[in-house]
């Protein structure tokens, strides 16, 4: 099991390691950079069109923003799960990717899911960032004392992803079949969370033959926290629902500790799978 000296004596590997995957992200791309705003762009042209304009849902005006417009709604919430998704799915290919470094040397394995989160946390501040000066732009904002509570939130979506960047990215080393699994589970993930609809929509609905909320089930999910969390400091400029956020809290560090533990039981192997 790796110590926490080891991991303080591995700071510049980590540091090397986070700045290598910055460097490759966009190398030798003439855009750089501005290709990690492409995406959420193109999926937020799509989802407005689609649940703007066509199906016409608009999200409840209020909070210190007063702010209604549907694509920063949206934004709010896309921006961090893309982070969230972005962290795990990087992470999963980290361990094969540097196979030929695992055998050659001595290192905490953990770092390289880490860097990997390292690196898409440096994009998402950017990306919050200039989300950040659109929303104040168009919102009635007095202060910025929400930004604060805004980098918890990165924080313990940084903490979550790394936790199950840990867990997958070990257990792909051994099972191939999980990095392909993971593309098709956060597409289903992504529909059973709140993020492309608000939740007053399915507040009404009851599962089929029960008397069940369908929003109880969602409820569950803890990214349905997630974006609420995000929408309440950021769209709406008001306080979050701390039971919300402690809710949220215990999901991310449970997920680190099952992670690291999960790791840390099979990394043994590694050098011998790869």
């Amino acid at each position: 099991m790796t110590t926490l000296a080891e991991y303080r004596s591995s700071r510049e590997l980590f540091n090397h390691l986070t700045l290598r995957e910055l460097r490759s992200k966009y190398k030798r791309s003439f855009l750089g950079w501005a290709w990690s705003l492409a995406n959420p762009l193109a999926n937020t042209l799509v989802y407005t069109v689609v649940f703007g304009v066509l199906f016409n849902v608009h999200p409840q005006s209020g909070g210190p923003s007063h702010l209604k417009v549907y694509a920063l709604y949206l934004l709010c919430a896309m921006l961090p799960w893309n982070f969230f998704q972005t962290s795990i799915m990087g992470s999963v290919g980290s361990l094969i990717g540097n196979g030929n470094l695992i055998k050659k040397t001595y290192f905490p394995r953990e770092l390289l899911p880490a860097s990997t989160v390292g690196a898409a946390v440096v994009s998402h501040l950017i990306e919050m960032g200039l989300l950040v000066v659109v929303l104040v732009c168009f919102g009635d904002y007095w202060s910025l004392e929400w930004l604060p509570l805004t980098l918890v939130l990165i924080a313990l979506t940084a903490v979550f992803g790394l936790g199950l960047g840990l867990l997958f990215s070990v257990l792909n080393v051994y099972f191939r079949d999980v990095e392909h699994f993971l593309g098709i589970f956060f597409l289903l993930w992504l529909y059973a969370t709140p993020i492309v609809y608000p939740t007053r929509l399915v507040a009404g609905h009851h599962f089929p033959g029960t008397h069940i909320n369908a929003l109880t089930i969602l409820k569950i999910n803890p990214m349905t926290e997630m974006a609420s969390l995000f929408r309440s400091t950021m769209f709406y400029g008001s306080g979050a629902d701390w039971k919300a956020l402690l809710y949220y809290a215990a999901w991310a560090f449970g997920a680190l500790l099952v992670g690291l533990r999960v790791f840390n039981r099979m990394e043994g192997r590694l050098a011998e799978e790869l």
